[in-house]
Formats: C-alpha cells, sequence, structure tokens
C-alpha cells in the first residue's frame, strides 16, 4: 500500500483557475499536476463555488477549531447575538400577555 501523498490544492488555486479559463477539462488538470484522478480538482471546484455562493448571500466563513486565547468576538456576532436576545424578550412578552399576566 503506498503511502498517501498531500497537496495543498489551495495554493495551487490561481493556475487551476487559469486552466479552466483556458478551456482545460478537469482530468487534463489533474494529470498536468500528477494527482491521482479528477475528483480532487472536481471537489477544489465545488468547495470554491460554494465559498463564493456563501460570501454573495451574505455568509461570512468561520474560524474551525478551538478559538485563541484573548479572543474577542467580531462585531456582527455581537449584532446577532443583541437580535436573539431581543427576540427572546418579544415572545416572552407575548407569552405573558397571553397568559393574562400583564
Amino acid at each position: 500500500m503506498e503511502k498517501r501523498s498531500y497537496t495543498n490544492i489551495d495554493k495551487l488555486g490561481k493556475e487551476i483557475d487559469q486552466m479552466i479559463k483556458a478551456g482545460k477539462t478537469q482530468r487534463e488538470i489533474a494529470q498536468f499536476f500528477g494527482f491521482k484522478d479528477k475528483t480532487v480538482v472536481h471537489h477544489y471546484l465545488k468547495r470554491k463555488r460554494k465559498k463564493e455562493k456563501q460570501l454573495m448571500a451574505g455568509i461570512l466563513p468561520r474560524c474551525r477549531g478551538r478559538r485563541p486565547s484573548g479572543y474577542k468576538p467580531a462585531e456582527w456576532e455581537k449584532d446577532n447575538e443583541i437580535k436573539r436576545l431581543k427576540m427572546e424578550v418579544e415572545l416572552l412578552r407575548s407569552f405573558l400577555q397571553i397568559a393574562g399576566r400583564r
């Protein structure tokens, strides 16, 4: 069983994009870089399209893993928490009003 070779495909992203624009197929790109098969390129392009789609929808990429020490939440995280708390207060007020307590 051969040892799995790893290639950080994100570093090759610009070159892959240029080759796609030039009309190369995914299989030709995989052979050029020496990948096992075309699925490596296919999955890279799929991830890239998904990230672009999320950015267009206004969804910011999230950091993965444990937060570093001294982490301070971003401004948009604070805004989201404030909105969530306001919605919770509104829900509780409407519940009390329906129950006849206020």
